[in-house]
């Protein structure tokens, strides 16, 4: 499409280059000039049109990687505050994972102690030593219950510190597992950030890209806009002349045979013979009787020729025609009026998944065994050419890059754009009309 921009801004430099020297065309190069020229700016506003569906599209996917973006800034803020609070609790818990593997030594030293302290003061016969001193049998069993349940509380104790310090040691894993899972997570939704950063930043220049492209074209479409213009004023200009020219000869042949006439007349006057001078004054009265009669009605012919030319601009009316049409054109109307609604998609031509202007109009018409070309541009030179004033339904409205179907009463049903869709517009004159075209009949 760029390309496709630059050799049509290419071409209006030429033209507009030319334009000092456009009054050195002659009537006919000034018509083809001016074919050229409404066919660029067909071109231009096609362009345009493709260019501002690029843009309402790239407007879309920013807003919506403006909205992703939030998301995933959110998302890292939170997982950073949840990072913290794990720290938070990793640190609580290699406190008292270090609390419980402290009393786990101090209970395995103490035991270690009491230990120690049996076997320095009797060795190995030191538990029996101590059962054998008791004074009778029951205080014999009752140090034997004392030794047994100091000997089951060490152990007791022991394991209890042993399982503590496991299961602190567990818990600060498992945090330790979750941390770093979280700055993972953390760490790929930053990349995501940058990432969509980044996308953001090629939309947004590619949509200033577009916003430029957008301003030449306009610019260029009111140069091809100022061309026809002056190439309509031009040729306007050599009708006025070429009418006058052929005015002028019609006076100089009139006064031709008038002296022609005079001539005969003198000649007869010299004549000798009454008769011979009668009849030649009547042969002479009657050719030119004849010859009058056949000047003005050349002239008259002539001026008529000329009335229908385009010697003045025609004066463009915006009155709207009440008229039903053929039954095939309101067939047209109904049928197309029951996919209002559905999208609008550049380059499509499915009346319900999407379409575009000329792919709508297409469609429409080849259902009633119409077949039309697929652009605007070549969709405006199919049919008869007819006034707005006389449009009726069914007709062709053609705009620079754009085509509606005439609804009657103004009305005009169209694929709009990508934010509209295909939709009924009740100002067929929202823009100018380059052309109403008649397919049907009518």
């Amino acid at each position: 499409m760029k390309r496709k921009v630059i050799s049509v801004l290419l071409a209006a430099m030429i033209s507009v280059s030319g334009a000092a020297s456009i009054n050195a065309y002659t009537e006919q190069e000034l018509m083809q000039a001016q074919e050229y020229t409404k066919y660029a700016l067909n071109e231009t506003y096609a362009a345009l049109n493709n260019l501002w569906a690029q843009k309402q599209e790239l407007e879309y996917e920013i807003s919506v990687l403006d909205q992703n973006l939030v998301q995933v800034m959110v998302s890292v803020d939170v997982l950073t505050s949840d990072i913290a609070a794990k720290e938070q609790d990793i640190s609580l818990t290699s406190q008292n994972l270090e609390k419980a593997k402290n009393a786990q030594a101090e209970q395995y030293e103490a035991m270690k102690q009491r230990i120690q302290y049996l076997y320095e003061n009797g060795g190995d016969d030191a538990w029996f030593e101590m059962l054998l001193n008791g004074d009778d049998i029951g205080d014999m069993l009752t140090r034997g219950e004392y030794t047994q349940k100091m000997y089951e509380s060490d152990k007791e104790n022991l394991e209890k510190f042993k399982n503590t310090a496991e299961q602190v040691a567990a818990l600060k894993d498992r945090y330790e597992s979750e941390q770093a899972e979280l700055e993972e997570m953390k760490a790929s939704l930053e990349e995501e950030q940058a990432n969509l950063e980044y996308q953001l930043y090629l939309k947004r220049t590619s949509s200033q890209n577009c916003e430029y492209e957008i301003a030449v074209a306009q610019q260029q479409a009111t140069t091809y806009t100022n061309l026809l213009a002056a190439q309509q004023k031009e040729l306007e200009k050599l009708q006025i002349a070429r009418w006058q020219a052929e005015q002028e000869a019609i006076r100089q042949a009139q006064l031709a045979q008038i002296e022609e006439y005079n001539r005969q007349q003198a000649a007869a006057a010299a004549g000798t013979a009454a008769d011979a001078s009668g009849q030649t004054t009547a042969a002479a009265a009657a050719t030119t009787d004849s010859t009058v009669a056949s000047v003005g009605a050349s002239a008259s012919g002539t001026t008529a020729a000329a009335n229908t030319g385009s010697t003045a601009p025609a004066t463009t009316t915006t009155t709207t025609t009440t008229s039903s049409g053929s039954s095939t054109g309101s067939a047209i109307v109904n049928f197309a009026t029951q996919y209002v609604g559905n999208p609008y998609v550049w380059g499509g031509t499915s009346l319900t998944s999407g379409a575009d202007c000329s792919g709508f109009v297409q469609s429409v018409y080849r259902n009633f065994g119409i077949n039309l070309p697929r652009t605007s541009y070549e969709q405006q030179n199919v049919g008869t050419e007819v006034s707005y004033a006389n449009a009726q339904p069914g007709d062709l409205i053609c705009y620079g890059g754009h085509v509606a179907i005439y609804m009657g009463n103004g009305k005009i049903v169209h694929a709009s754009n990508s934010r509209d869709g295909i939709k009924i517009s009740n100002d067929a004159t929202y823009r100018t009309i380059l052309s109403v075209r008649r397919l049907t009949g009518n």
